[in-house]
């Protein structure tokens, strides 16, 4: 399907000629109205004339689009934004393109050279930007390029001023990307090479003939869509190609030593280490990049002369930090039984969210099912008690501070489904395998490799819109219920030692979520059937504070389920590059994987079950109706839900209704995100057939009480 832009305004600066005139009559061509900019200067600042901002105006018309002209400097950026508020009401898209050169060497740079370099690229996009910022904060949607350039990134000579601004653009960018997040406002920063006025000055007239500014234009309308999540991300672009970039860093080395000063011999001695890119990281935030400096602060307090070497590491044992990489390395945690039985099945299923009220969930709460059955990732519970019961403890040269540790990933995989007890451990039939990623801060020097070859990566999910979402909400006391299957770390349960890993209370165990997002992907898309399972891995990124509510979003590519959990309430990320591997289903047929996932609505309808379990009285005394709904996909019926608003504290249901419905809706999934999101009129969708309603067709005039006052999406 096309990328429209149908509805939206874009104001395009310095888009009298060059790549700013093809970024305009693209989005004009896909039905944006269209703001075109251009002062009218030569290529160093100087003139002003309305001919170029008109004659693309006058193009873009003829071809039957939208748009005005604005002949204002960048400088009067309020100016700029009200003609898009005069022209069409509202801006939806700010691109930056705007710029002028004043080329020349370093010493030879006047103060004019460089102020006016600055005033139109940094300056400008800044005070245009600003203007638009708030109209897209109250519409929460907005899109924003930055234009950098090679000369930024890289350095060119005779380009000093040129140079500074651009890279002076990606980092306003990048923090517009970060404060515009939770508004649906996203920042991308561009740096492209085409043939235009500023280029033909640096490029041979062939390069700049081949490099056609339309090979630039389609990115930038790909950022700029709704259906685009890229954010803070920088792209060079040309020819037809593009690529993204991002900051990389070697492993570094600790140069320092405890209560001893730091010399310039001792960086001269390590400068090739220091310099080695070898296993380099690649942080992507503020908070990546401080986390190695907080760690060297830890290591050289604790253990003093600290380095990545075993030679190091030896200097450093015994003096109370408790960690002896020259003992711990190479050591193997000893051999241990697990036995356990229906009880411990139960009380891990309850841990992880499960409850009675579900139907489906019985099959893992109640031994006396006809189906009963183990949750496949109770796997994680004996190989976690061989560690935490007195594995670890039992290395010599490991004594860790467990307010320091943290769970860094998980991979299971099953070899055959969980039994529902087990008296002894046979070491000749293996039932599951386990990795586990444990960072202790402060506990370095062990030399090596900071990754391994063995260990399960994580994968990114699909760049699309997840084919189901599941709200799941863990309850106050979710921590205390799940450390009973044997994480007794403190961290969970204690607020004082909470405190001393530097929160302010008890966290969520990672693998509770984790547990959250493995049921959740089993009973979407294997109907609960534990035997489908093979395998997860996440990622743990942020802790969960017991009570918040858990929101998994599930993209399936054939046996693949690509998941990633957010908190509901703050929109954090706390399990990422995740996935879960089932075994095919035998027999297993279209209708039955839509009815199983795949549909937007399930998040609106889990929202407003939520809603209704929290104010469900006081919309039964507003409505005082019972609704129904079919959902469709692909023109076939994908999903039934009945909202009953008539009776008791009011209830929703999925799937087939005892009672009868006082009116029923029948609608695509799409069309129903159309109609909750305020695209699509309930009404015009009724009349040109879109929506179809059986029964007391007036009631329907109450679902704005339940859709919109409610479902707060």
């Amino acid at each position: 399907m096309s990328l429209s832009f149908e509805g939206r305004v874009v104001l395009v600066t310095g888009a009298g000629g060059g790549l700013g005139r093809e970024y305009a009559l693209a989005f004009a061509e896909r039905g944006a109205s269209v703001i075109v900019n251009d002062l009218g200067a030569d290529t160093k600042g100087g003139g002003k004339s309305s001919a170029a901002a008109d004659k693309v105006v006058e193009e873009i018309r003829a071809k039957g689009g939208k748009a005005v002209a604005n002949y204002d400097s960048v400088e009067d950026g309020e100016k700029l934004i009200q003609t898009a508020l005069d022209a069409f009401g509202r801006i939806d898209v700010v691109v930056n393109n705007a710029g002028i050169l004043r080329d020349r060497s370093f010493a030879r740079t006047s103060d004019l050279d460089w102020d006016l370099i600055q005033r139109v690229h940094l300056r400008g996009s800044f005070l245009v930007t600003r203007a638009a910022w708030n109209h897209m904060k109250n519409q929460k949607f907005g899109r924003i390029i930055m234009t950098a350039s090679a000369a930024g990134i890289y350095g060119n000579f005779g380009q000093a001023n040129y140079s500074a601004a651009k890279l002076g653009l990606l980092g306003l960018a990048n923090t517009l990307a970060i404060e515009g997040h939770k508004y649906n406002i996203h920042c991308n920063t561009i740096a492209p090479v085409a043939g235009s006025r500023l280029t033909e000055t640096v490029m041979p007239p062939d390069l700049v003939a081949s490099l056609k500014p339309e090979y630039v234009a389609p990115l930038v309308l790909w950022l700029c869509h709704e259906q685009c999540q890229e954010n803070g991300g920088l792209f060079e672009v040309g020819a037809g190609w593009i690529g993204k970039l991002r900051w990389e860093r070697t492993q570094g080395y600790i140069v320092r030593q405890k209560n001893q000063s730091m010399k310039p011999e001792s960086i001269r001695d390590h400068w090739e280490k220091i310099c080695d890119f070898t296993d380099a990281t690649k942080p992507a935030n503020i908070q990546e990049s401080l986390q190695s400096m907080v760690s060297v602060l830890s290591q050289v307090e604790s253990q003093g002369d600290v380095g990545v070497n075993p030679a190091a590491a030896a200097a450093s044992a015994g003096l109370g930090s408790g960690i002896d990489p020259t003992k711990a390395v190479g050591q193997k945690l000893p051999p241990t039984t697990f036995s356990f039985n229906h009880t411990q099945c139960i009380l891990y299923a309850l841990g992880v969210g499960m409850s009675t009220k579900d139907p489906d969930h019985l099959r893992f709460l109640y031994e006396g099912h006809p189906d009963f059955s183990c949750l496949p990732t109770f796997g994680v519970i004996p190989s976690q008690a061989a560690m935490m019961d007195g594995g670890l403890s039992s290395v010599p040269g490991l004594n860790i501070d467990f307010t320091q540790v943290l769970h860094g990933e998980q991979y299971l995989e099953l070899y055959k489904p969980l039994p529902t007890s087990v008296n002894t451990y046979s070491g000749n039939e293996l039932v599951c395998y386990n990795q586990f990623s444990v960072f202790v801060v402060g506990a370095g020097g062990f030399g090596g490799k900071r990754s391994s070859e063995k260990a399960k990566p994580p994968v990114r999910p699909p760049k699309r819109s997840p084919d189901a979402v599941v709200i799941d909400s863990t309850t106050r006391d979710q921590a205390a219920l799940y450390r009973l299957s044997g994480d007794w770390n403190p961290l969970h349960i204690d607020p004082s030692f909470a405190a001393m890993g530097g929160f302010k209370a008890p966290i969520l165990h990672g693998l509770c979520s984790f547990g959250f997002a493995a049921r959740h992907v089993l009973k979407q898309f294997a109907d609960n059937d534990p035997s489908r399972f093979k395998a997860i891995k996440v990622r743990f990124v942020k802790p969960v504070m017991p009570g918040q509510s858990l929101q998994t979003e599930m993209w399936k590519e054939g046996n693949r389920v690509h998941i990633q959990c957010k908190v509901k309430e703050t929109d954090a990320v706390v399990l990422a590059g995740a996935y879960v591997d089932l075994h095919g289903a035998s027999g297993a047929s279209p209708e039955n994987l839509s009815q199983g996932g795949g549909l937007q609505s399930e998040l609106v309808f889990a929202e407003i079950g939520r809603r209704i379990k929290d104010v469900g009285s006081e919309l039964v005394k507003k409505v005082n109706a019972v609704f129904g709904w079919e959902i469709t996909k692909d023109g076939k019926k994908a999903a039934q839900w009945t909202i009953d608003l008539k009776s008791g504290s009011g209830s929703l249901h999925k799937g087939p209704y005892g009672g009868k419905a006082d009116v029923t809706m029948t609608v695509s999934d799409e069309d129903f995100m159309e109609v909750v999101q305020g695209k699509l009129n309930p009404q015009k969708a009724f009349f040109s057939g879109k929506l179809k309603v059986r029964g007391n067709i007036m009631l329907s005039q109450k679902l704005e009480v339940i859709l919109k006052d409610y479902a707060k999406l």
